[in-house]
């Protein structure tokens, strides 16, 4: 099941061991175009609520923020060849790493689609 931050982050936690993150649909569309994406190194950990990585448009600078604590596994070699899959596809081919979560509770504490929608909405 996918879970949404209030930081407009996504975390698909098929298991405690592997979970995928990236950036939504409303955080790409209210960055704009990406032309980077600086990605965490393999094996490093975060903890909830850390800086992990950054992602660059045009209009600005935006930082990702670790969703659940855990650590990082793999990052996604095709954003750097290519950033604007996180635009194209933020939910899909344009994930940004996958971690194995260290904290699985922290989950409960974010949103599930609906909510974040309207969550979205009141923003």
């Amino acid at each position: 099941m996918i879970k949404f931050s209030s930081d407009h982050h996504w975390i698909d936690a098929t298991s405690a061991q592997q979970a995928t993150i990236g950036i939504t649909v409303h955080a790409q569309d209210a960055l704009g175009d990406i032309v980077f994406v600086q990605l965490p190194e393999v094996g490093q950990h975060f903890a909830q609520g850390e800086v992990v990585a950054v992602v660059e448009s045009v209009k600005a600078a935006a930082d990702v923020y670790m969703p659940a604590s855990g650590k990082v596994l793999e990052i996604n070699p095709a954003l750097k060849d290519d950033p604007a899959l996180a635009n194209s596809d933020p939910l899909g081919a344009g994930w940004l790493f996958k971690a194995s979560l260290s904290q699985v509770a922290e989950l409960d504490g974010l949103m599930d689609a609906a909510a974040y929608a309207d969550f979205c909405a009141q923003a």
